[in-house]
Protein backbone atom coordinates (compact mmCIF):
# COMPACT_ATOMS: atom_id res chain seq x y z
CA UNK A 1 0.00 0.00 0.00
CA UNK A 2 2.80 2.82 1.39
CA UNK A 3 4.46 1.71 -2.58
CA UNK A 4 1.41 2.56 -4.54
CA UNK A 5 0.59 5.54 -2.17
CA UNK A 6 4.21 6.43 -3.26
CA UNK A 7 3.81 6.46 -6.72
CA UNK A 8 0.92 8.08 -6.92
CA UNK A 9 2.56 10.83 -4.91
CA UNK A 10 4.74 10.67 -7.58
CA UNK A 11 2.40 10.50 -10.41
CA UNK A 12 0.78 13.70 -9.14
CA UNK A 13 3.94 15.35 -9.41
CA UNK A 14 4.52 14.69 -12.45
CA UNK A 15 0.78 16.21 -13.48
CA UNK A 16 1.72 19.02 -11.55
CA UNK A 17 5.09 20.26 -13.15
CA UNK A 18 3.22 19.63 -16.57
CA UNK A 19 0.32 21.37 -15.95
CA UNK A 20 3.20 24.20 -14.45
CA UNK A 21 5.04 24.75 -17.45
CA UNK A 22 1.50 24.17 -20.18
CA UNK A 23 0.28 27.08 -18.22
CA UNK A 24 3.49 29.22 -17.63
CA UNK A 25 3.81 32.08 -18.04
CA UNK A 26 0.83 33.43 -16.88
CA UNK A 27 1.84 36.85 -16.76
CA UNK A 28 4.50 39.23 -17.87
CA UNK A 29 8.25 38.56 -17.60
CA UNK A 30 10.96 40.65 -15.85
CA UNK A 31 14.93 40.13 -17.89
CA UNK A 32 17.50 42.19 -15.96
CA UNK A 33 20.06 44.00 -17.55
CA UNK A 34 23.60 44.59 -15.55
CA UNK A 35 24.58 47.01 -17.82
CA UNK A 36 23.11 50.65 -18.32
CA UNK A 37 20.65 51.16 -21.13
CA UNK A 38 22.20 51.91 -24.32
CA UNK A 39 25.02 49.59 -24.55
CA UNK A 40 25.57 46.55 -26.58
CA UNK A 41 23.80 44.40 -24.19
CA UNK A 42 20.76 46.27 -23.39
CA UNK A 43 20.53 46.90 -27.02
CA UNK A 44 20.67 43.76 -28.02
CA UNK A 45 18.37 42.48 -25.09
CA UNK A 46 15.88 45.03 -26.37
CA UNK A 47 16.02 43.12 -30.03
CA UNK A 48 16.30 39.67 -28.69
CA UNK A 49 13.11 39.96 -26.58
CA UNK A 50 10.88 41.52 -28.92
CA UNK A 51 8.88 38.69 -30.47
CA UNK A 52 8.20 37.26 -27.06
CA UNK A 53 4.35 38.12 -26.83
CA UNK A 54 3.87 36.22 -29.84
CA UNK A 55 2.04 33.32 -29.44
CA UNK A 56 4.61 31.10 -31.07
CA UNK A 57 6.88 31.97 -28.29
CA UNK A 58 6.10 32.87 -24.65
CA UNK A 59 3.13 34.67 -25.24
CA UNK A 60 3.83 37.37 -22.58
CA UNK A 61 5.67 40.16 -22.96
CA UNK A 62 9.11 40.57 -21.85
CA UNK A 63 10.17 43.97 -19.92
CA UNK A 64 14.00 44.52 -19.48
CA UNK A 65 15.06 46.57 -16.53
CA UNK A 66 18.70 47.90 -15.84
CA UNK A 67 20.75 47.07 -12.92
CA UNK A 68 24.62 48.63 -13.80
CA UNK A 69 27.28 49.13 -11.82
CA UNK A 70 31.00 47.77 -11.22
CA UNK A 71 31.08 46.16 -14.14
CA UNK A 72 28.13 44.13 -14.12
CA UNK A 73 28.58 42.79 -10.60
CA UNK A 74 25.90 44.67 -9.10
CA UNK A 75 23.07 43.33 -11.09
CA UNK A 76 24.51 39.85 -10.71
CA UNK A 77 24.95 39.92 -7.28
CA UNK A 78 21.29 40.75 -6.87
CA UNK A 79 20.42 37.93 -9.34
CA UNK A 80 22.21 35.32 -7.78
CA UNK A 81 20.92 36.59 -3.99
CA UNK A 82 17.71 37.97 -4.23
CA UNK A 83 16.05 37.39 -7.01
CA UNK A 84 12.32 34.93 -7.47
CA UNK A 85 13.71 31.74 -8.82
CA UNK A 86 10.30 31.31 -10.25
CA UNK A 87 10.72 32.12 -14.12
CA UNK A 88 9.63 35.08 -14.37
CA UNK A 89 12.74 37.04 -13.35
CA UNK A 90 15.44 36.11 -16.23
CA UNK A 91 18.66 37.91 -16.88
CA UNK A 92 21.36 38.79 -19.54
CA UNK A 93 24.43 36.72 -18.87
CA UNK A 94 27.91 37.85 -20.16
CA UNK A 95 30.70 35.34 -20.87
CA UNK A 96 33.94 36.03 -20.16
CA UNK A 97 32.27 38.84 -17.46
CA UNK A 98 30.98 37.08 -15.05
CA UNK A 99 32.82 33.92 -15.23
CA UNK A 100 36.48 36.15 -15.25
CA UNK A 101 34.74 37.89 -12.04
CA UNK A 102 34.17 35.12 -10.03
CA UNK A 103 37.43 33.60 -10.39
CA UNK A 104 38.83 37.15 -9.31
CA UNK A 105 36.70 36.51 -6.36
CA UNK A 106 34.54 39.66 -3.84
CA UNK A 107 31.01 38.62 -5.60
CA UNK A 108 28.29 36.03 -4.74
CA UNK A 109 27.97 34.35 -7.80
CA UNK A 110 30.15 31.65 -10.22
CA UNK A 111 28.81 30.04 -12.55
CA UNK A 112 27.01 27.11 -10.53
CA UNK A 113 24.71 30.23 -9.06
CA UNK A 114 22.64 30.11 -12.49
CA UNK A 115 20.91 27.77 -15.02
CA UNK A 116 21.52 28.96 -18.61
CA UNK A 117 18.64 28.97 -21.19
CA UNK A 118 20.48 30.02 -24.83
CA UNK A 119 22.53 32.01 -26.32
CA UNK A 120 22.00 34.85 -28.70
CA UNK A 121 25.02 36.31 -29.46
CA UNK A 122 28.89 36.48 -29.73
CA UNK A 123 30.45 40.18 -29.97
CA UNK A 124 34.18 40.06 -30.23
CA UNK A 125 36.08 43.41 -28.50
CA UNK A 126 37.43 45.63 -31.15
CA UNK A 127 40.15 48.35 -30.94
CA UNK A 128 38.64 51.95 -31.18
CA UNK A 129 40.35 55.83 -31.41
CA UNK A 130 38.70 58.90 -32.12
CA UNK A 131 37.45 59.66 -35.94
CA UNK A 132 40.39 62.24 -36.09
CA UNK A 133 43.43 60.07 -33.95
CA UNK A 134 46.82 60.14 -35.60
CA UNK A 135 46.50 56.44 -35.03
CA UNK A 136 45.58 54.24 -38.23
CA UNK A 137 46.77 50.11 -36.67
CA UNK A 138 47.86 48.30 -33.79
CA UNK A 139 51.11 48.77 -35.14
CA UNK A 140 51.13 52.88 -34.51
CA UNK A 141 49.20 52.14 -30.91
CA UNK A 142 52.25 49.81 -29.75
CA UNK A 143 54.84 52.19 -31.03
CA UNK A 144 53.43 54.78 -28.93
CA UNK A 145 52.84 53.01 -25.76
CA UNK A 146 56.40 51.26 -26.37
CA UNK A 147 58.01 54.92 -26.66
CA UNK A 148 55.56 56.15 -23.80
CA UNK A 149 55.11 53.44 -20.87
CA UNK A 150 51.99 53.87 -18.91
CA UNK A 151 50.71 57.42 -21.05
CA UNK A 152 48.36 55.69 -23.52
CA UNK A 153 44.63 56.06 -21.95
CA UNK A 154 42.26 53.34 -23.12
CA UNK A 155 38.82 53.24 -21.76
CA UNK A 156 36.80 49.70 -21.56
CA UNK A 157 33.46 48.73 -19.57
CA UNK A 158 34.99 47.78 -16.06
CA UNK A 159 37.38 45.06 -14.68
CA UNK A 160 37.53 41.53 -15.82
CA UNK A 161 35.12 41.90 -18.38
CA UNK A 162 35.51 40.82 -21.88
CA UNK A 163 37.42 44.58 -22.73
CA UNK A 164 39.39 44.10 -19.75
CA UNK A 165 40.72 40.46 -20.88
CA UNK A 166 41.36 42.25 -24.41
CA UNK A 167 43.71 44.57 -22.64
CA UNK A 168 45.64 42.19 -21.20
CA UNK A 169 46.31 39.96 -23.61
CA UNK A 170 47.07 43.27 -26.20
CA UNK A 171 49.52 44.58 -23.40
CA UNK A 172 50.97 40.96 -22.75
CA UNK A 173 51.31 40.30 -26.55
CA UNK A 174 52.73 43.70 -27.35
CA UNK A 175 55.01 43.81 -24.33
CA UNK A 176 53.69 46.97 -23.02
CA UNK A 177 52.02 48.79 -20.70
CA UNK A 178 49.23 51.13 -21.35
CA UNK A 179 46.42 52.46 -18.85
CA UNK A 180 43.42 50.94 -19.08
CA UNK A 181 40.42 53.07 -17.55
CA UNK A 182 37.40 50.68 -16.44
CA UNK A 183 34.07 53.13 -16.63
CA UNK A 184 31.15 53.38 -14.37
CA UNK A 185 28.65 53.09 -17.07
CA UNK A 186 29.37 50.04 -19.20
CA UNK A 187 30.31 49.85 -22.86
CA UNK A 188 28.18 53.09 -23.83
CA UNK A 189 30.39 55.48 -21.32
CA UNK A 190 33.54 53.94 -22.71
CA UNK A 191 32.62 54.80 -25.99
CA UNK A 192 31.96 58.06 -24.85
CA UNK A 193 35.15 58.93 -23.63
CA UNK A 194 36.70 57.94 -26.92
CA UNK A 195 34.39 59.99 -28.65
CA UNK A 196 35.03 62.92 -26.38
CA UNK A 197 38.62 62.61 -26.39
CA UNK A 198 38.67 61.62 -22.97
CA UNK A 199 41.36 59.22 -23.72
CA UNK A 200 43.53 58.20 -26.47
CA UNK A 201 41.52 54.64 -27.43
CA UNK A 202 39.40 52.09 -26.32
CA UNK A 203 38.20 49.12 -26.14
CA UNK A 204 34.75 48.37 -26.93
CA UNK A 205 31.76 45.64 -28.62
CA UNK A 206 32.45 45.23 -32.21
CA UNK A 207 28.27 45.96 -32.10
CA UNK A 208 28.55 49.27 -30.32
CA UNK A 209 32.19 50.16 -32.41
CA UNK A 210 30.55 49.53 -35.62
CA UNK A 211 27.38 51.85 -34.76
CA UNK A 212 29.71 54.58 -33.97
CA UNK A 213 32.06 54.31 -36.84
CA UNK A 214 29.02 53.94 -38.99
CA UNK A 215 28.06 57.38 -37.25
CA UNK A 216 31.86 59.25 -38.17
CA UNK A 217 32.53 59.12 -34.44
CA UNK A 218 34.97 56.43 -34.32
CA UNK A 219 37.75 54.29 -36.45
CA UNK A 220 38.52 50.35 -35.59
CA UNK A 221 41.97 49.78 -36.02
CA UNK A 222 41.42 45.96 -34.66
CA UNK A 223 39.58 42.78 -33.94
CA UNK A 224 40.54 40.19 -30.81
CA UNK A 225 39.04 37.27 -32.59
CA UNK A 226 40.41 34.41 -34.80
CA UNK A 227 38.92 36.12 -38.15
CA UNK A 228 37.64 39.33 -39.11
CA UNK A 229 34.04 39.73 -38.61
CA UNK A 230 31.56 39.86 -42.10
CA UNK A 231 30.14 43.20 -40.29
CA UNK A 232 34.16 44.67 -40.59
CA UNK A 233 35.51 42.99 -43.60
CA UNK A 234 38.28 45.35 -44.10
CA UNK A 235 39.51 45.49 -40.60
CA UNK A 236 42.32 42.67 -39.78
CA UNK A 237 42.49 40.64 -36.40
CA UNK A 238 44.50 41.56 -33.91
CA UNK A 239 47.04 38.23 -35.04
CA UNK A 240 47.04 39.84 -38.41
CA UNK A 241 48.65 42.50 -37.13
CA UNK A 242 51.10 40.35 -35.30
CA UNK A 243 49.78 40.44 -31.65
CA UNK A 244 48.76 36.94 -30.19
CA UNK A 245 45.64 37.41 -29.25
CA UNK A 246 42.58 34.85 -29.39
CA UNK A 247 38.84 35.05 -29.07
CA UNK A 248 39.05 34.72 -25.19
CA UNK A 249 37.65 38.42 -24.79
CA UNK A 250 34.65 37.61 -27.46
CA UNK A 251 31.46 38.66 -25.31
CA UNK A 252 28.63 35.87 -25.40
CA UNK A 253 25.25 37.21 -24.36
CA UNK A 254 22.27 34.90 -23.63
CA UNK A 255 19.63 34.50 -20.78
CA UNK A 256 19.93 32.93 -17.88
CA UNK A 257 17.34 32.13 -14.26
CA UNK A 258 18.36 31.66 -10.57
CA UNK A 259 19.23 28.06 -9.81
CA UNK A 260 16.11 27.14 -8.07
CA UNK A 261 13.88 27.40 -10.97
CA UNK A 262 11.50 24.66 -10.99
CA UNK A 263 12.88 22.48 -14.24
CA UNK A 264 9.61 22.33 -15.98
CA UNK A 265 9.85 25.83 -16.71
CA UNK A 266 13.82 25.38 -17.56
CA UNK A 267 13.00 23.16 -19.82
CA UNK A 268 9.83 25.34 -21.44
CA UNK A 269 12.37 27.83 -21.65
CA UNK A 270 15.16 25.76 -22.98
CA UNK A 271 12.41 25.38 -26.11
CA UNK A 272 11.07 28.47 -27.00
CA UNK A 273 14.04 30.77 -26.21
CA UNK A 274 16.20 29.56 -29.09
CA UNK A 275 13.41 29.84 -31.26
CA UNK A 276 12.36 33.52 -30.27
CA UNK A 277 15.79 34.47 -31.24
CA UNK A 278 15.70 33.00 -34.54
CA UNK A 279 12.57 35.08 -35.64
CA UNK A 280 13.36 36.80 -39.16
CA UNK A 281 12.49 40.33 -37.16
CA UNK A 282 14.99 39.65 -34.88
CA UNK A 283 17.77 38.36 -37.07
CA UNK A 284 17.10 41.59 -39.28
CA UNK A 285 16.89 44.05 -36.69
CA UNK A 286 20.84 42.90 -35.10
CA UNK A 287 22.08 42.73 -38.85
CA UNK A 288 20.89 46.78 -39.06
CA UNK A 289 22.39 47.20 -35.74
CA UNK A 290 26.02 45.70 -36.55
CA UNK A 291 25.26 43.12 -33.80
CA UNK A 292 26.68 39.29 -34.81
CA UNK A 293 24.02 36.57 -33.50
CA UNK A 294 25.63 33.08 -32.43
CA UNK A 295 22.25 30.82 -31.10
CA UNK A 296 23.13 28.01 -28.89
CA UNK A 297 21.21 25.58 -26.81
CA UNK A 298 20.98 24.94 -22.97
CA UNK A 299 23.58 22.35 -23.71
CA UNK A 300 26.04 23.63 -25.21
CA UNK A 301 25.93 27.23 -23.81
CA UNK A 302 26.57 25.09 -20.64
CA UNK A 303 29.90 23.86 -22.56
CA UNK A 304 30.66 27.07 -23.50
CA UNK A 305 30.56 28.23 -19.87
CA UNK A 306 32.91 25.44 -18.55
CA UNK A 307 34.98 25.90 -21.52
CA UNK A 308 34.96 29.31 -20.96
CA UNK A 309 35.94 29.35 -17.35
CA UNK A 310 38.94 26.67 -17.77
CA UNK A 311 40.36 29.12 -20.80
CA UNK A 312 40.06 31.88 -18.35
CA UNK A 313 41.42 30.24 -14.85
CA UNK A 314 44.47 29.44 -16.95
CA UNK A 315 44.84 33.14 -18.45
CA UNK A 316 44.13 34.62 -15.35
CA UNK A 317 46.53 32.98 -13.20
CA UNK A 318 48.83 35.58 -11.20
CA UNK A 319 47.09 38.27 -12.03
Amino acid sequence: MKKLIAGAAIALMGLAGAAMAEEYPERPIMMMVSYGAGGATDFQARIVTMTAGNEDALGMPIAIINKPGAGGRVGWNWFATQADADGYTLAAYNVPHFIAQSIKGGVSYSADSFEPIANWGADPAVFVVGADSPFNSMADVVAYATENPGKLTFSGAGLFVGHHIAALQIEKAAGVKMAYIPTKGGGAAAMKAVIAGEVMGGINNLSDAYRAQEAGNVRILGVADLQRSDFLPDVPTMQEQGLEVDNSSVNFRGVMVPKGTPQEVIDKLAVTVPAMFANDRVSKKMAAGGSPMHIMTRDEVKEMWAAREQTLKELLAGL
